[in-house]
């Protein structure tokens, strides 16, 4: 499993999301993507967590936007006007990741296209096992494109890793917050979603996703790696809690 890395040559314009400010950007080889950046808001710690529950989405069978490492050159903070995009541009030099632009998306609505329940079930498992607190009627980080769902914006998730000393404590925390989840009320078939799923993320296969990980975002990559793996394993292992959580939460919703 490997991504590619490609050179930004462009900074296009903020996407003014959020407080970690992502941008459109251009590579070299002429393609626009959503870059975001190693000096923004929650650091490299976000960077991390989209890139493995990225993969975990594609793994899983999710639609989800092409990453791929991005190189950027703190010099192009020179041709930028904005002192805030300045500083943003200079504190991110060197790798950073990005997303393939989604052109002519449009922002996923479930009042206005109902989801189908298996999916709105894989989709609120997912984001349970991965701790994913942004997927809520006032930010769904879903897009409707070329008439599929396709998941975005996963910085968010693992928000247990911002405190690094009880991060695997909290590999079997039941995640309270998938009562905010955009998509619970249609979520009906979450048991069978946990069979389906649960299935195909196997040790090895998270093992090469979190080996992605570029030793330069990590203060001891190989133990680091370690802990992000045991985590994982564990939060599968002890799924029930969050499964049982989301089941609870949407018989309030029902």
């Amino acid at each position: 499993m490997n991504l590619r890395t490609v050179k930004v040559i462009r900074y296009v314009t903020p996407l003014r999301e959020g407080g970690s400010l992502p941008a459109i950007i251009e590579d070299e080889d002429k393609k626009l993507s959503v870059l975001k950046f190693r000096g923004a808001g929650q650091g490299v710690k976000a960077l991390i967590a989209e890139l493995i529950v990225g993969e975990i989405a594609r793994v899983l069978g999710f639609r989800i936007p092409e990453i791929v490492f991005a190189e950027l050159d703190a010099a192009l903070a020179k041709t930028e006007p904005d002192p805030e995009i300045q500083d943003l541009i200079k504190f991110s030099g060197g790798l950073n990741l990005a997303m393939e632009y989604l052109s002519g998306s449009i922002t996923y609505d479930p009042m206005i296209i109902k989801p189908d329940s298996q999916l709105a079930s894989e989709i609120v498992w997912f984001d349970a096992l991965t701790a994913n607190v942004d997927r809520t009627p006032r930010n769904a980080n879903i897009l409707f494109w070329e008439n599929n769902l396709w998941l975005i914006d996963h910085g968010a998730s693992f928000y247990f890793h911002h405190n690094w000393e009880r991060f695997l404590e909290n590999s079997a925390n039941p995640f309270s917050l998938i009562k905010q989840h955009i998509l619970l009320p249609f979520a009906d078939k979450i048991e069978r979603a946990d069979e389906v799923l649960s299935q195909k993320l196997t040790p090895e296969i998270l093992e090469n996703i979190v080996g992605l990980i570029p030793d330069e975002w990590l203060e001891n990559p190989s133990e680091q790696r370690k802990v992000y793996l045991e985590f994982l394993i564990n939060r599968l292992e002890s799924r029930e809690n969050f499964v049982k959580e989301a089941i609870d939460a949407r018989k309030l919703h029902v």
